[in-house]
């Protein structure tokens, strides 16, 4: 397979030609050409297949993948690469979304209110950045609203078909009252002050605080050391104050309107951990189905999908890859 990495820099969105149309779901499919004078708005790498990495002409067949709050592009890499093997006439593109990973670090960081809708337009412009028209759209927890949220603003007519995959979240916000609430995590690591000594020092003042080891020592991956600093430390790899806005974004925002009048060719698809750290009510379930959307149950999973069960989650998107290459 093959990866190509997104620069990271300051970005003036491309002129638009009048009566052209900037949404990538409005446009149609073109060959990957990159802007020699601007760079995307967004962090980003590309993994392809190795028959996607030998082809000529039009792009290949392109998935998107958006990761989760207080996570980045990382945290889907294993399994993109594991897609690229078992897809290889495919590419697949991870970005990290506004406030996270190495876009928290460019020099013109996306404007605006970091909100749900903002962070699904940066996915678009990397998109006509890229002059690449998707037709799979995958997100993870966040990144499912994310998705969901670009299919929204795309308008009513597609002219070809989208799959869309949403891994483990829902058009509302019902999460569980367990640990590692991510607006408690967000609150609680925003009071410590920086720079940290150590990732241990972090571990051990999220687990007295009651959070859990995993989610602790995952938070841990999230720290990098302080650049030019003699005294050494480490500082976070995102924008706190940002994610934390982003959070309450996604809370609030409600995705249901989209299934109720999503572009005609556009499949949605829901997977459903077993251990899922979301209330899903029957009743969901239901209003999902009458809407025309298809709710999959990942077993021996809890909210980390990709990373719990990648061989089950993996059986239950192989179809659609197969469908929507077709």
């Amino acid at each position: 397979m093959a990866m190509v990495m997104g620069t990271v820099g300051g970005f003036k969105p491309p002129p638009v030609m009048a009566g052209s149309l900037r949404h990538p779901l409005q446009q149609r499919p073109r060959a990957l050409v990159a802007s020699a004078s601007t760079v995307a708005p967004l962090a980003y790498e590309m993994v392809q297949g190795q028959e996607a990495a030998l082809a000529s002409g039009p792009h290949p067949p392109t998935c998107v993948l958006c990761h989760g709050i207080l996570g980045s592009r990382r945290n889907l890499l294993s399994f993109a690469k594991r897609l690229a093997v078992e897809f290889p006439t495919w590419q697949f593109l991870l970005v990290d979304l506004r406030c996270h990973g190495q876009t928290s670090a460019m020099d013109e960081k996306p404007a605006g209110a970091h909100t749900v809708d903002a962070a699904a337009q940066d996915v678009v412009d990397v998109l006509n950045h890229l002059k690449i028209y998707p037709i799979m759209l995958m997100g993870h927890s966040f990144g499912g609203k994310v998705v969901m949220s670009m299919v929204r603003q795309s308008g009513r007519v597609l002219p070809r078909p989208v799959q869309v995959w949403v891994l483990d979240t829902i058009p509302g916000d019902v999460w569980t009252d367990g640990v590692d609430h991510p607006k408690d995590t967000i609150q609680f690591v925003r009071s410590l002050p920086t720079p940290l000594p150590s990732r241990k020092h972090l571990v051990d003042e999220l687990t007295a605080a009651g959070f859990t080891v995993e989610g602790a020592q995952w938070m841990g991956t999230n720290l990098k050391p302080v650049r030019g600093s003699p005294s050494g430390g480490l500082e976070w790899t995102f924008d706190l104050d940002g994610i934390a806005d982003m959070y309450s974004s996604y809370e609030v925002t409600n995705l249901w309107p989209m299934l109720e009048t999503r572009p005609k060719g556009c499949t949605v698809d829901f997977v459903r951990a077993e251990r899922s750290a979301f209330v899903w009510t029957d009743e969901d379930a239901e209003r999902l189905t009458d809407l025309g959307a298809r709710v999959h149950l990942l077993q021996d999973s809890s909210h980390w999908v990709h990373i719990d069960n990648p061989d089950g989650l993996l059986e239950i998107l192989s179809p659609s890859f197969a469908e929507m290459e077709r």
